[in-house]
């Protein structure tokens, strides 16, 4: 193992160039001042649980609003098909084993650079707010909002309900209400704050809804508690999640427009992983898997006056959220480490259709447990008693740490998505099988054709497997080295 001697995320920053003098040209009439973003992600939202994406009953109103207005990613892809990696790939543009994420619960490096960090480089005020789960909110931790680019945060450690135990810049607080709407109202009180101040804004909303144990409840329905228990008992309470998301997206769609500075927003909606209905997850498995229902998601992108409502049919994924952000924002960004996601500019503006292949991988760790509002709470009590800190460990885990990887061992199962042909490397107990699908012929991935294109399958597999070495290169720490960041044995 090789620990970490210097980080040198300041100097790396100090060295990106400076911000463009002018927005993209995406439409004739584009911003003339430096855009405000939102990225708001919903955690377990399946791509066929919206009403614009063709679910029977659930009432998705404001997004369905927002389809009809912004732009829609028809098959926009979570990076993992669980939440932590996903959100570790949208703060850096990475898949998430390069920056030591490979399963829920781990913690993202701090040598990473961040969309927050670039974006508060370039004068932008920041804020994180909900579920955090790529690292601790213990105060003065490298791995929190605050340590990683969020100058405000007000932030759980995994998925929380109602009445959460939650951190505000470092401080245990016990909040009221249901969760994800107190993660609105926390960003809505931050962009009234921050609004004409003289900086952009930067804030990222991720809500802990529609995660089990499904204990939130929309507002102002008659019956709440019941909705949708005469469509499907079993999982109405994941479905009244969504009603209630749905209802937090009208409300900040709202507060842009009260305080005169939506057309001056980025607003993207997406979420973390494929849902937990098979049947309308938009293909094949759900949660957890890397078919099509674990990976495929809702999306939608909005910048009045200057973003064209249009459909989006090329794939894209979370990995491309940093670099198009930048983009549009006029930030120009040299990265210091090796990307996985590019730019969407051309591809949102209709003047482009095909972008490169996508690598995807789950099942090679574990995940690690991370309970809240348990944690929080024992964390909160130790604090108020005057003892020491009761989980040293949640402070920083194990982001010091290089691990050595045997090489070929690709262990798990992983994708390359070369649209339309996606092909599935699955490595377990030292067996590799591997099945090739043609996503427009057979988009529920049943029927494996990979015996009748052995040279397709041939170039898939090499192209895929090169990729996963150069991701186990940097889960090693082979890119800081590159950028100088001294590590030793």
């Amino acid at each position: 193992m090789k620990r970490l001697i210097a980080l040198t995320i300041l100097g790396l920053l100090a060295a990106l160039p400076a911000m463009a003098a002018s927005q993209p040209d995406l439409l004739e009439a584009s911003s003339s001042s430096t855009p405000n973003i939102v990225l708001v992600m919903a955690d377990d939202h399946g791509y066929g649980d919206c009403g614009f994406t063709g679910h029977p009953f659930v009432r998705t109103p404001h997004l369905d609003a927002m389809a009809r207005e912004a732009v829609v990613f028809d098959r926009f892809y979570a990076s993992s098909p669980v939440c932590s990696p996903t959100r570790a790939a949208v703060m850096t543009g990475r898949h998430a084993f390069r920056v030591n994420v490979p399963n829920h619960g781990h913690y993202l490096r701090p040598h990473e650079v961040t969309i927050a960090e670039v974006l508060r480089e370039h004068g932008y005020v920041t804020g994180h707010f909900g579920k955090w789960h790529i690292g601790s909110v213990q105060p003065g931790s490298p791995t929190s909002p605050g340590g990683q680019g969020f100058d405000e945060w007000l932030s759980g450690l995994n998925f929380f309900d109602a009445d959460p135990y939650l951190s505000h810049n470092g401080k245990y607080v016990h909040k009221k209400g249901m969760g994800t709407t107190i993660a609105t109202d926390a960003t809505i009180d931050f962009l009234r704050k921050h609004h004409g101040g003289g900086k952009p804004m930067f804030a990222v909303t991720w809500f802990p809804a529609p995660h089990d144990p499904f204990g939130e409840l929309p507002e102002g329905i008659g019956g709440a508690a019941t909705l949708y228990d005469d469509r499907d008992k079993k999982m109405a309470g994941y479905f009244r999640e969504i009603t209630l998301l749905d209802q937090q997206v009208g409300k900040l769609r709202a507060a842009l427009r009260d305080l005169g500075i939506a057309e001056n927003t980025i607003f993207l909606y997406c979420s973390d992983n494929g849902g937990l209905v098979e049947a309308s997850s938009g293909g094949r498995a759900r949660k957890g898997s890397v078919y099509e229902g674990g990976l495929r998601v809702p999306a939608i992108l909005e910048w009045p006056g200057t973003v064209a409502p249009a459909k989006v049919p090329t794939p894209v994924f979370s990995c491309d959220i940093l670099p198009t952000m930048l983009a549009l924002a006029g930030v120009e960004f040299a990265p210091p480490h090796p990307l996985d996601g590019i730019d969407l500019s051309k591809i949102i503006a209709g003047k482009q259709t095909e972008r490169p292949a996508m690598g995807f991988w789950h099942g090679f760790q574990n995940g690690e447990a991370t309970w809240s509002d348990r944690i929080i709470k024992t964390l909160l009590e130790a604090h108020e008693a005057g003892k020491p800190n009761p989980l040293p460990r949640r402070f920083l885990k194990n982001v010091e740490e290089f691990p050595e990887f045997e090489e070929g061992n690709y262990r798990g199962h992983a994708a390359w998505l070369d649209w339309p042909w996606k092909l599935h490397r699955i490595e377990k107990g030292g067996n590799i099988s591997v099945e090739l699908y043609d996503l427009t012929a057979d988009p529920g991935e049943s029927l494996n054709v990979s015996a009748q294109h052995p040279a397709k399958v041939e170039a898939m597999k090499a192209a895929l497997e090169a990729w996963q070495g150069s991701v186990l290169n940097s889960w090693e720490g082979g890119d800081y080295k590159q950028a100088n960041v001294v590590t030793e044995p």
